[in-house]
């Protein structure tokens, strides 16, 4: 149900609680973060994937905390109602709490966010609880983890197939709540593990490649408009914006080589008969 009252986690429980799905996408520049509001996403995530479809990185390893306090700040200024969340790039909460309180509180002071995004299960709860402790709402990430792919076997490996990997994911779920979490992200494990999970736990989850049976779901809007060139199985692109885009490029193209843009009629700019004779040699 759409509203034009700031998002709040209590409103996020409380959708969780009558079983409203909650919907969350990334943003990383203003015209995009504009648009959200008005479509009415409740959540919005200047994601650390920044990396791979903005900055031509390969990944999301080399994003740095400068490079996300500049997005963040820019999405920040485009929106008004949607809770924003700012991810936490990597290194940048790992080595201690004192380290990941810094960072975080940047996040806050300098970006406007709502709320930081942080990667880990159980071995991060510590740190969650750290964050909490200093004022700063943290939501967290299991399953897939893109800042640790290549542990846990490449961009394509689902996690939680095995007995024993889903009882990790469901630990990590509860300890993670249980250090003050408001929400998590489950990503690419299968749906009735996260059913399973999004039951377990009394805080929002939130679905990217884990089922239709989470409190909510994310994208990469890159991939939503068609934009990141990737096919993925969990994804669903709604509009296919490269090749509209590329049109308009190579129709640009074409009017200039032909000399059909600019015309004179539309799209320049005339002046006085006689200031232009005085300009004549």
């Amino acid at each position: 149900m759409a509203t034009d009252k700031k998002i709040t986690i209590p409103q996020l429980f409380e959708m969780k609680a009558r079983g409203e799905k909650i919907t969350m996408l990334t943003a990383y520049d203003y015209p995009t973060a504009v648009l959200m509001d008005r479509a009415g996403i409740e959540v919005v995530l200047v994601g650390d994937s920044v990396g791979n479809n903005v900055l031509g990185y390969e990944s999301t390893v080399p994003v740095t905390l400068e490079e996300m306090l500049h997005h963040t700040k820019a999405v920040r200024r485009g929106l008004k109602r949607a809770f924003l969340i700012g991810d936490m790039p990597f290194l940048s909460f790992n080595v201690s709490h004192e380290q990941a309180i810094t960072n975080a509180g940047r996040f806050l002071k300098e970006a406007g966010v709502d709320a930081v995004k942080l990667e880990g299960g159980e071995e991060m709860a510590e740190r969650v609880k750290a964050l909490e402790r200093a004022g700063i709402a943290v939501m967290g990430h299991i399953g897939f983890t893109p800042q640790r792919a290549s542990q846990l076997g490449g961009a394509g490996h689902v996690q939680g197939r095995d007995e024993e990997r889903a009882r990790e994911l469901l630990k990590d779920a509860r300890s993670l709540e249980e250090a003050g979490a408001f929400s998590i992200v489950l990503e690419k494990i299968p749906w009735p593990l996260a059913e399973l999970i999004t039951k377990s736990v009394k805080i929002p989850t939130m679905g990217i490649g884990a089922g239709p049976y989470c409190d909510g779901q994310v994208l990469v809007t890159h991939d939503v408009l068609g934009l990141s060139g990737l096919s993925l199985k969990f994804a669903k692109r709604y509009v296919d914006l490269s090749s509209t885009i590329e049109g308009a490029l190579k129709a640009f193209k074409e009017d200039v080589k032909a000399k059909k843009f600019p015309t004179v009629e539309e799209h320049s700019f005339s002046m006085p008969e006689d200031v232009l004779k005085k300009l004549a040699p």
